[in-house]
């Protein structure tokens, strides 16, 4: 989808491209090929390495503009997913997900036994969207971080790039897409890769679906799944059904990448989308998690990222007719088959507080031990008998945030490993906040240096006002309203709802006394744009300026 807004498809060309659903669906045969060592695709369907039929039942979640919402994808699992579409920048657009965070998203996605369709989003709306980048930048962006995708064949599906044309110059996309796979199988790429359609990803001009199948034969694997985002122009049963139909009639692959209930360029059919897709046991993957913004906020299926707040798209999604929890299956690299890995790490160690503020808390554990490894941890929340996570990682500590003053808080840990055992829970600790920080030997000063409709710019100057040098720092605040860090130079932030952490980059770590550090970043907003008033250095508090 393109985030956080969608343009009208072409009325003309709208038009005459409904009349096109009359022309038929050309399909080649299937050219001989070796067995990739993943997924595959065999008839028109998507098997797993075991030769299962894997259909996807899932959401899209924004990680690139939420990266501090990895928990997500430990509740899109728990409300019965079995695959989790995951938005990542190739740096073009927005931050770059380097390798080392694409890894940890493939290491999250296995930890909660999910399939991972990773997909890049730089591409949406190439040749009509101002600093879209082209399908050949996207496939240099994977071969950037291939590092942290081989081996992965099993549980990563490689979306090339999100939406790849616009409504401009689209019937380019049938030779830049095939040059894309050309270039990633190339570079050694044996997963399975989708390629999404143009048109804003709603082929309204039937590029994809008239093109697909000499776009497959031009995969050496034969390896390739299409995928259609369905939104205004598929306000029909009729078009919904047909479109899907000449792909199985042609044993092509598809599934359907996006979609919602609602959309400003029309109203589509979901429920027929929905039951479709499960009468032909093709896969879905709706629009989105949380996060939305731009005036399609409705289309959040949970509120603010809270797994206890369904919103009636996410309620029809997860629990409707033909639904997720109705009718998603988990992956059989998954299961505990013959050989499969069915014992779960040791209990991690009990966990020790430190850091303790008003609104947050550093735990630190023992590591669990598991024959094959452990890939991460769950800290859990508990609260009359009730677990709610509070984040995952893959190391032994984190920061929990959020917290509320004067308040005390249960925690415990989870481990999990590759094959997505879980471990006995560890021991609680108990935390009790304090009513508010002391008073440091700090001044931060905050201004806002530009604005403009949806984002703005800051700038933070952080003051040692103390007689002994500063070396290392954490620097919080609590923005007043919507506002969200999207990039930031001078230090490296993450966000929990309204919560700021920074920490210090190697270049600002050392403030020296009477000396001062200046960070600056860009934001998003959707309303009034306030600037903070309370701010905390290394749990202290600071003055304002």
């Amino acid at each position: 989808m393109r985030f956080p807004e969608r343009p009208f498809p072409r009325a003309a060309g709208l038009a005459a491209a409904l009349l096109g659903l009359l022309l038929p669906l050309l399909a080649l045969t299937t050219p001989a090929h070796a067995a990739p060592t993943g997924f595959r695709v065999e008839n028109g369907r998507l098997l797993e390495a075991s030769g299962n039929d894997f259909v996807m039942r899932g959401v899209n979640h924004a990680h690139t503009w939420y990266a501090d919402r990895i928990s997500s994808l430990a509740h899109i699992k728990a409300k019965g997913a079995n695959t989790v579409r995951v938005v990542l920048s190739s740096g073009d657009r927005w931050t770059r997900n380097d390798a080392a965070d694409v890894a940890n998203v493939v290491a999250q996605c296995k930890q909660h036994r999910l399939i991972c369709v990773l997909e890049v989003h730089d591409t949406t709306g190439y040749g009509e969207q101002s600093g879209a980048v082209t399908l050949s930048r996207a496939a240099d962006y994977w071969i950037g971080v291939q590092s942290a995708l081989a081996g992965q064949e099993d549980y990563v599906i490689v979306n090339i790039g999100n939406e790849p044309y616009g409504n401009t110059n689209y019937t380019s996309w049938t030779a830049d897409t095939k040059a894309a796979i050309k270039k990633l199988r190339d570079a050694g790429f044996d997963h399975t890769l989708m390629v999404d359609a143009p048109n804003w990803g709603q082929d309204w001009a039937f590029t994809m679906r008239d093109n697909a199948a000499s776009v497959f034969a031009a995969d050496p694997d034969a390896n390739t799944v299409f995928s259609i985002h369905m939104y205004g122009v598929f306000d029909t049963a009729a078009e919904i059904s047909d479109y899907l139909g000449r792909f199985v009639a042609a044993k092509l692959p598809i599934v359907v990448g996006e979609f919602g209930h609602d959309h400003s360029d029309g109203n589509p059919d979901e429920d027929t989308i929905l039951a479709v897709t499960q009468q032909l046991r093709l896969g879905y993957l709706g629009w989105s998690w949380s996060g939305n913004g731009g005036g399609v906020e409705y289309l959040d299926m949970v509120t603010n990222f809270d797994p206890n707040r369904l919103t009636s798209w996410g309620e029809r999604l997860f629990n409707g007719a033909n639904g997720i929890a109705a009718t998603s299956e988990e992956a059989a690299v998954y299961g505990s088959g013959s050989g499969g890995d069915t014992t779960a790490p040791t209990a991690p160690g009990t966990p020790a507080a430190s850091a303790v503020t008003a609104s947050s808390a550093t735990l630190t554990w023992g590591a669990a031990t598991d024959a094959n490894g452990v890939t991460g941890y769950d800290v859990v929340r508990i609260s009359g008998g009730a677990e709610t996570v509070a984040t995952t990682t893959t190391g032994t500590s984190a920061t929990v945030t959020g917290l509320t003053a004067a308040t005390s808080y249960t925690f415990a840990v989870y481990a999990r490993d590759a094959a997505g055992n879980r471990s006995q829970r560890s021991a609680t600790v108990t935390v009790t906040t304090p009513s508010g920080g002391t008073t440091g030997a700090c001044e931060v000063g905050y201004r806002v240096t530009g604005e403009w409709p949806g984002g703005f710019q800051g700038e933070v100057t952080v003051r040692n006002t103390g007689s002994s040098a500063v070396n290392g720092w954490t620097l919080r605040w609590t923005f007043p309203a919507d506002q969200r860090v999207t990039n930031m130079w001078g230090g490296t932030p993450a966000q929990s709802g309204s919560e700021v952490s920074v920490t210090s980059a190697s270049y600002t770590a050392a403030i020296p006394a009477s000396g001062s550090v200046t960070l600056g970043f860009t934001g998003t907003r959707t309303g009034t744009n306030p600037s903070p008033t309370a701010f905390s250095l290394n749990g202290a508090d600071c003055s304002a300026a």
